[in-house]
């Protein structure tokens, strides 16, 4: 067949038969006549629609862990009990259920933790500074001289 001419014949075996689908076990990924391809055909490529997988959703108590605990920064501290609380909460909740979050429930634990462990730290400097400056500083004599 010269360039330009169309097949007379569909029927023809030298031709690939268009009704023949791609994913059709018997395909082998090449027309007559042409190499094989270094790269091996995929049963199921370009045929037909994949739905996407169903997206997980997110545990709202894993982003509540994780907001407490990082709002604990900025407020007293105190709130960071909570958030790591709710954080391991969430985690079961996550293992449990199959859901997403655990990245952030995790943020939650590890951050409400090290803040409130800081707090702690935090209030007993404080806690022990004005002692040492209680106890540190002479008492008050009032002078003979004064005249009351």
């Amino acid at each position: 067949m010269s360039y330009g001419q169309q097949p007379g014949n569909w029927s023809d075996q030298s031709w690939p038969n268009p009704n023949q689908p791609y994913s059709d076990p018997g395909y082998q990924g090449q027309y007559p006549g042409y190499p094989q391809s270094a790269v091996p055909a995929s049963p199921g490529y370009g045929y037909g629609y994949q739905p996407p997988a169903p997206m997980r959703q997110t545990n709202g108590l894993a982003i509540a862990a994780m907001v407490v605990s990082l709002a604990s920064i900025v407020v007293c501290g105190f709130p960071a009990i909570v958030g790591a609380i709710m954080g391991h909460v969430a985690r079961r909740q996550i293992r449990e259920r199959g859901e997403d979050g655990d990245g952030m429930a995790l943020t939650g634990v590890i951050v409400g933790w090290i803040v409130f462990a800081l707090t702690i730290i935090g209030w007993a400097v404080y806690v022990i500074f004005f002692v040492w400056l209680v106890t540190s500083t002479p008492d008050y004599e009032p002078s003979p001289y004064s005249t009351y």
